[in-house]
């Protein structure tokens, strides 16, 4: 294929593009696969000779698509939204047109500099102080990553890059049970330890951490010659919404001279209303603060805003300076590599750019208000279902629920089944999880396109199937 013809196949993918979300509501959210099912259809060799681009397109149709689960269906409740607006994946044309790449300023200097200008419109959005600023990451969990290595470095008197971890002092990181496990690859990644991340007790329906117990860690492991490095707190846990009293976290954090990075990635999407900043009360007092766009925003995968209020703490962990990485005659400018893992950088700000223009923050605004609403009446409505019980409050637009009959025995197993048979049905796709060790089931509204009826279908199909689920013998 030559730019020739991609004026005309391009024309055809956004025709396909059009037709696929058109008709999206008519096709199961998860497919109707096995394990295997897919790769059977796939040669076992690669083709020796160029094959027609209508036989790729075929296969794409006949072979990919009836095995992909359809995250931009407007009936996807589970897990968290990885939304495409349509704004965005046009950006994302232009992009992938480009193929810059854009890992220092003298490598595409507007790439650069749009990526200042939006994470600052972003900061804006979200009420962080002008203090804050902000870099785009692929994904949260680089930027959690990002903040244990500054944690890492700066409580080892910046020695760990150069000594290795190797006969110093065992560094202790806090946080509660309910963040998520990209915390756990950080802490094994950065060479800190499993065993080094300690998790505190939570309390409350926000199954916020309890900051005496916090306070008590960090004093027994003082006590013990380890060496508290950080804490890790969470607005919005991936699980059952956990979040964490952020002020309070900050008073400890800030008492015991404590880096500390707020993990809000999907519920930082939220902040840009006014009415939810309180959620986060404190987050100004954080060093870091990471947020997703790719999830409620509907700047599609992979776009991730992480704030810093010092950059240059996560500079002086991160940068390297080869001399062909240098950029000479030019003062003051920001390579973005050095505050990133990877050197290579995508282009991800222009579609950022493209989503806040497109929409406006009213707009934006407007969406999140109407999930957080919708979820809040499903939760109302299923808790007057008999056997029904909400386990946890919605926490913006997410709650879980349990199924629990008089008389149900086994009711972990009855649950799992449940969700099982609504995500068979095709109509709805849910996840479970656990709270306190009993096995319930999540909602989570946030797909761009859904609707007030779109939910309205979830309590159907949920109050159907287990309908059918207790009149069937067992």
């Amino acid at each position: 294929m030559d730019w020739e013809d991609f004026r005309k196949r391009g024309a055809d993918a956004a025709a396909w593009a059009a037709d696929y979300h058109r008709d999206l509501r008519d096709r199961p959210v998860r497919p109707r696969c096995s394990p295997g099912d897919v790769l059977a259809r796939l040669p076992l060799s690669p083709p020796d000779t160029a094959e027609p681009v209508d036989d790729i397109l075929a296969d794409l149709e006949q072979t990919i698509l009836p095995g992909m689960t359809h995250w931009q269906h407007p009936r996807f409740f589970a897990y968290f939204p990885a939304n495409a607006a349509p704004v965005s994946v046009l950006a994302e044309y232009y992009v992938s047109a480009i193929a810059a790449q854009c890992m220092l300023w003298q490598t595409s200097p507007a790439a650069t500099e749009l990526e200042t200008r939006v994470c600052d419109w972003m900061r804006q959005s979200v009420g962080l102080p002008a203090a804050f600023s902000g870099v785009i990451q692929d994904s949260a969990s680089t930027a959690t990553l990002c903040a244990v290595l500054a944690m890492r470095e700066r409580a080892l008197d910046w020695s760990g890059n150069t000594k290795g971890l190797s006969g110093q002092p065992a560094l202790r990181i806090y946080c509660s049970a309910e963040v998520h496990t990209s915390i756990d690859r950080a802490i094994w990644i950065s060479g800190i330890g499993e065993q080094n991340l300690v998790r505190i007790p939570t309390e409350g329906q926000s199954r916020a951490m309890n900051t005496d117990a916090l306070r008590a860690a960090i004093a027994s492991d003082r006590a013990a010659g380890l060496l508290p490095a950080g804490i890790i707190a969470c607005v919005g846990g991936t699980s059952a919404g956990a979040t964490d009293d952020i002020a309070a976290v900050m008073d400890v954090a800030e008492a015991e001279g404590l880096y500390t990075h707020v993990d809000a990635a999907w519920a930082g999407s939220a902040m840009i209303c006014p009415e939810f900043q309180p959620i986060w009360a404190g987050v100004e007092r954080a060093d870091s603060v990471v947020l997703n766009p790719h999830k409620w925003l509907g700047a599609q995968f992979d776009c991730t805003t992480h704030f810093l209020r010092d950059p240059a703490t996560l500079v002086k962990t991160l940068a390297i300076q080869p001399e062909y990485l240098k950029t000479h005659g030019a003062d003051g400018i920001i390579n973005y590599s050095e505050w990133s893992v990877p050197l290579g950088r995508r282009f991800r700000a222009l579609k950022l750019w493209f989503l806040i223009r497109a929409h406006g923050l009213d707009g934006l605004r407007g969406m999140i208000r109407n999930h957080v609403a919708w979820a809040e009446g499903l939760a109302l409505r299923l808790a007057k279902l008999p056997g029904f019980e909400i386990v946890t409050q919605p926490m913006l637009s997410l709650f879980t629920f349990r199924f629990a009959p008089p008389g149900a025995a086994q009711v972990d197993a009855l649950n799992q089944r449940l969700v099982n048979a609504i995500n068979d049905d095709g109509r709805i796709y849910l996840t479970q999880t656990r709270v306190d060790g009993a096995l319930v089931i999540r909602f989570q509204a946030g797909a761009f396109t859904a609707t007030a009826q779109d939910v309205d279908m979830a309590f159907d199909v949920i109050s159907e199937v287990a309908a059918e689920l207790t009149a069937a013998p067992d």
